[in-house]
């Protein structure tokens, strides 16, 4: 860095210079000198070191003031921290520039000017402290960024105002519990050329999944207007999710989710006369689409990724980045204007897990709504709600520690209330907005983006909130009994016999990925049709013919974003499935086509025009018999598009696909058919096809069956209810229903032996091993290929197997 006293170009700083311009400038400057070549483009701008903060403060006679300030405060005691930080900031705000400064300040911003061919170009102006590991790395919105600056006086008022934003008062509070001297941080600040997404979009994006810490993903938030809207969590932003092994794969858009957000409002700048930025409604138009295209979302990942592989390389480890964005909406350009290292889950470990699980199977019965759910945890307490609190009224709030929160959009003065609760709801926000951020610091479950929370939540009422059931955080009435248990994966044996998982919701998949798994052995697509998609297909296919009024608008609200019915089916349908197979890339994971019955698809929205009513529907028309039927053909043929492109657009080619309650030799081969209408293909790009060996048929017919499929995947539910010849799902003989009976048991070892006579892998997946250990026992010995159990029964599982295999071996021996 070449020495001058106050300014230096952005391009000119690098990460060893964090010490005289901050983190965030210092990030910058090395980007700009190392990835322009990469094509990722950056606003040039300049910076005003830290030597400028510390003599201005010299200059105005601040130090030993701002010394004595702090040190009279107990920062326990929250008016007197109020009246600190409200004094200090005041006496940096009164002070005045010495000239030589105010004077190369001002040369460096008509240089800025001159770069860009603009008079009093609109810069925006932020904080850079100058310590990676102190406040402005370690908690959200520690110090301030001012947007749409514009002249020279804007100018020196912004800068003054980022200095004066080094001592919020929870800066203060911070630096003071953990012992650190006041003017043992500095702080610079960055000027940079505004890009216009005010008239575009911007937002954040990391280099991993927030709330997991699963590493192979980009996540996206964004919305249109400037950026402070989804760093505040003002809006709920759209959100984009990137498979980063597969985005330097050729031709591949490993794009593998997209969520619609709400985006009612956006920042915009201010007319002449007005503040520099206001607040406007979003039109009904730029609310129904994405902020992003589909090649602006790969191109963003694709960035960040580089951003996070350099970062790597520079330290010699795993480095994950949040970084912020932004869309020009005059140039169409993107750019990145911030990026930093994630401070979280980086700093984990790798080998334990805490897993939280909710106890009251009726719980949904106490269900009052549903948000963003930020972190795993699960936590109850009493509500506290906070309606448009000022700054300098917080210290007087009547908030007990173990209350929960609930509020609109939390605001960063709040910290020190947001360090006592159990929990934090908010209406707005998502995943990347403040109250997530500072949630996730300080490990406390945060619901966010919940829409009405502060009108379905009163004062004093006790509530559960739960953020370890998914994507979406619960919040329930009363107190609903959980469990929490603490794991070391360090200490899991490893089994001979595969245990894999049986997954059913895309939202849990990340979390899993950490597990030491050897893939998925059942994926039900019935579980993304029913909870994602949530309208018959059928229907979403022929409902402009049904002229069902009410019908059509909630199919017109759901497909907003998407276009039409039959869009949207696939494009949710492979999002469920991609992040399934994203998570236990590149294990196999089996994925079911669709099994839903006559009755359970009549219950769906636009179901009772399609379904008939059946006497038995369990042995009815369901799984195969419905595929190349006539009256669902199309309907599953977007299903096979579904997968089509999750394996050759995506390039998941993980995914294995196991067809459903096939009666017959000729029942499969006119599935067969269908699946190749549809641009599915055994053998082609790979395509692997398993059975669900769940009729007696399939066992009988198994050498059959075994020459036109790459495995069997016993079902031991329909199996069993089948050999019996009972109703699983009648209670009058509930009591002779037992997978282990002999009749059972037998059907499922003249399956494995005939299965590996054939040379054709097979394996279960169900229950019935992980709660019987003399189950698992019997088909270990058997020499079952695999067993797939559900997550919460997965630990215990491995542990059994590896003492059965134990076991085994003791007996060889003697």
């Amino acid at each position: 860095m070449k020495t001058m006293s106050y300014t230096l170009k952005l391009n000119e700083a690098g990460l060893n210079d964090i010490d005289k311009v901050g983190g965030k400038n210092a990030s910058l400057g090395q980007m700009l000198q190392n990835l322009g070549l990469l094509g990722i483009n950056i606003p040039f701008g300049f910076i005003i070191t830290a030597q400028a903060y510390y003599d201005f403060i010299t200059h105005n006679h601040l130090t030993t003031h701002i010394t004595n300030l702090i040190s009279k405060t107990d920062v326990n005691d929250l008016v007197q921290l109020k009246q600190c930080g409200r004094t200090i900031r005041g006496l940096i705000r009164d002070g005045h520039f010495p000239q030589s400064m105010r004077t190369e300040v001002i040369n460096a911003y008509a240089d800025l000017c001159n770069y860009y061919g603009k008079n009093n170009v609109d810069v925006a102006v932020r904080s850079s402290a100058t310590a990676e590991d102190l406040p402005d790395v370690s908690f959200a919105g520690q110090q301030d960024t001012y947007l749409n600056v514009s002249g020279t006086a804007d100018l020196m008022d912004a800068i003054r105002n980022c200095f004066a934003s080094l001592f919020t008062d929870r800066a203060i509070s911070y630096r003071k519990s953990f012992g650190y001297d006041g003017f043992l941080i500095g702080l610079s600040v960055c000027v940079q050329k505004m890009v216009r997404s005010d008239l575009g979009a911007s937002g954040v994006a990391f280099s991993l999944d927030t709330e997991s810490g699963f590493k192979d993903v980009v996540v996206i938030n964004g919305s249109f207007g400037l950026g402070e809207m989804v760093v505040q969590g003002a809006v709920k932003p759209d959100e984009f999710t990137v498979f980063k092994p597969l985005l330097d794969k050729g031709d591949l858009r490993p794009l593998i989710e997209k969520k619609l957000g709400d985006k009612n409002q956006k920042m915009v700048y201010g007319a002449v006369g007005e503040a520099r930025v206001k607040v406007i409604e979003t039109s009904e138009a730029d609310r129904e689409r994405f902020c992003l295209t589909d090649d602006e979302t790969l191109k963003l990942a694709t960035w960040v990724t580089s951003i996070e592989r350099y970062y790597a390389t520079l330290k010699g480890k795993w480095c994950p980045m949040d970084v912020e964005w932004a869309l020009d909406g005059e140039s169409g350009e993107l750019f990145i204007v911030q990026a930093r290292p994630e401070t979280i889950h980086s700093r984990k470990a790798d080998n334990s897990i805490t897993v939280y699980h909710m106890e009251d199977a009726s719980r949904a019965e106490h269900l009052i709504l549903q948000g963003i759910a930020v972190g795993d945890k699960i936590a109850d307490g009493k509500v506290r709600l906070l309606h448009h609190i000022d700054s300098t009224d917080i210290a007087h709030v009547d908030f007990n520690a173990g209350d929960v929160l609930v509020t609109d959009m939390t605001d960063p003065d709040w910290e020190p209330l947001m360090k006592k609760a159990a929990a934090i709801i908010t209406n707005k926000g998502g995943r990347t907005c403040h109250a997530a951020i500072v949630a996730r610091e300080l490990g406390v479950p945060a619901i966010v983006g919940c829409g009405n929370a502060t009108e379905l939540l009163n004062d004093g009422m006790l509530i559960t909130a739960s953020c370890a059931e998914g994507d979406n955080g619960m919040v329930y009435a009363g107190k609903i009994n959980y469990t929490m248990h603490e794991h070391d994966l360090s200490l899991l044996p490893e089994t001979a016999t595969p245990v894999m998982m049986n997954v059913a919701s895309p939202d849990v998949a990340f979390k899993l990925a950490g597990y030491p798994h050897r893939g998925v052995g059942l994926a039900r697509e019935e579980f993304v049709i029913n909870n994602y998609i949530k309208i018959h297909p059928q229907a979403l296919l022929g409902y402009k013919e049904l002229n069902d009024e009410a019908l059509t608008l909630q199919i017109t609200e759901a497909i907003k974003g998407y276009g039409d019915g039959e869009t949207y089916f696939i494009e949710k349908l492979s999002y469920g499935v991609a992040k399934i197979a994203a998570a236990f890339y590149p294990q196999k994971v089996i994925v079911r086509f669709s099994d839903f019955k006559t009755n359970e698809y009549y219950n769906m929205p636009g179901g009772s025009y399609f379904e008939p009513a059946e006497e038995n529907p369990m042995i009815g028309w369901r799984g195969a018999s419905r595929y190349y039927s006539g009256a669902y053909k199309a309907s599953f043929g977007m299903e096979c598009k579904a997968i089509k492109k999750v394996r050759e657009v995506m390039g998941l080619k993980n995914v294995v696909v196991m067809i459903p309650f096939c009666r017959t030799i000729s029942e499969l081969m006119l599935v067969y058919d269908t699946m190749r209408e549809y641009g599915l293909v055994r053998g082609q790009e790979g395509l692997e096809v398993f059975l669900m060996a769940e009729v007696p048929s399939n066992v009988i017919l198994a050498e059959q069956f075994a020459k036109h499929i790459d495995g069997f995947s016993i079902g031991s539910n329909d199996l069993t209810q089948l050999v019996l010849g009972l109703d699983r799902d009648s209670a009058l003989v509930a009591g002779l229903y037992n997978e282990r009976n002999d009749a059972v048991k037998s059907m499922i070892s003249q399956l494995i032996r005939t299965a590996k006579k054939a040379g054709v892998k097979v394996g279960i997946c169900g229950q019935g091993p992980s709660d019987y250990p003399d189950f698992a026992q019997f088909l270990v010995e058997e020499g079952i290929d695999s067993l797939s159990v559900t997550p919460d029964s997965f630990l215990k599982t491995v542990e059994a197997i590896d003492k059965i295999e134990r076991q085994k071996v003791l007996a060889k021996a003697v």
